[in-house]
């Protein structure tokens, strides 16, 4: 960039290197303003004669056509891009939404050192019109090179992010208990819709079971035949492992089992399975509260039809402790 003081009058079509007040204090122009002509009469009005300005050099991009380069190139999915001002360019979700990131790629994006990206977690849930991601420029304008060094890696190596669209999902809840699995619902049913209201969906199918490995697994059967995208499981006790009766009669259902333990808390027995392309997740003790837990991670990319795997709840970790 070359930048120079320079007068009011030949200043149409370059932008300003600083943001210019006026004398009692109210803000005029911002700093990377494009001064239009009719901001060059209004300067003269202002008494103001000259302004330092600048102007792109062989081999630049202004920040703005910078950032919309690269906004168009890292997302795919849901999402309508904004250009907002001082280099920035924003993403929208257009609609309820599960965001997916790829870590790795957002962290070799953000090396370079003329870009900076920052995004929602991974697999969080963006309602419609919220932000899930901005593109930060530096200052003013890019060198060509740079861009296309960071807009080559992306087309490479795949999106950095996903707007996943969550479109009208069905629920599937069984409720089990030692005992009554009316007790375990009367217990945690209103938690359930809570949770799943926070979502902007609600549970379709309902069954109630005793917590035995036959009476479990026909109920699964049974839910499972409505092809529902999850199945929770909302068990009054807590597994000591996938040989326990939840983890039995899932096997016994015709599930695969993906998952055991989770490292979140609250929510480390995490139990999760695949009936083809259905999961079906037990989290004891977590549908008691209402506060965040390893289903409010895992519900996102699930009611999204993301199949989540085994390496990615390993993955929780970080961040994974929740309270």
């Amino acid at each position: 960039m070359k930048a120079q003081t320079i007068d009011v009058k030949q200043a149409t079509g370059r932008i300003l290197c600083c943001t210019i007040f006026r004398a009692g204090g109210k803000k005029l122009l911002a700093k990377g303003h494009m001064i239009s002509e009719e901001d060059a009469r209004m300067l003269e009005t202002e008494g103001m004669n000259q302004v330092w300005v600048t102007e792109l050099e062989d081999g630049e991009v202004g920040e703005d056509d910078a950032v919309m380069q690269v906004a168009s190139e890292i997302g795919c999915g849901t999402f309508e891009i904004r250009i907002a001002a001082g280099g920035r360019a924003n993403l929208f979700a257009t609609e309820s939404s599960c965001v997916l990131v790829d870590d790795e790629l957002l962290k070799q994006i953000n090396c370079t050192v003329s870009m900076a990206i920052a995004t929602a977690p991974n697999f969080s849930h963006a309602r419609a019109g919220s932000r899930v991601a901005t593109v930060k420029s530096a200052p003013f304008a890019v060198a060509q090179p740079e861009l296309e060094a960071v807009i080559s890696i992306v087309k490479e190596r795949g999106p950095i992010l996903q707007a996943r669209p969550i479109r009208a999902p069905s629920v599937a809840v069984l409720y089990t208990d030692p005992t009554s699995g009316e007790r375990a619902r009367q217990l945690f049913e209103n938690i359930m819709r809570q949770r799943l209201d926070r979502l902007g969906t609600a549970p379709c199918f309902v069954l109630s079971s005793v917590e035995e490995e036959g009476a479990v697994a026909r109920s699964l059967q049974h839910l499972l035949r409505a092809r529902p995208t999850v199945v929770l499981i909302a068990s009054t006790t807590a597994p000591a492992g996938p040989e326990d009766v939840i983890g039995r009669a899932m096997v016994r259902a015709g599930c695969q089992v993906e998952r055991f333990l989770a490292p979140v808390e609250p929510g480390n027995l995490f139990l999760l399975s695949y009936k083809d392309d259905v999961p079906v997740m037990s989290a004891p003790g977590c549908f008691r509260s209402a506060k965040p837990n390893v289903v409010d991670l895992m519900l996102p990319p699930m009611l999204a039809r993301y199949r989540v795997s085994g390496w990615e709840v390993a993955c929780l970790g970080h961040g994974g402790l929740l309270v």
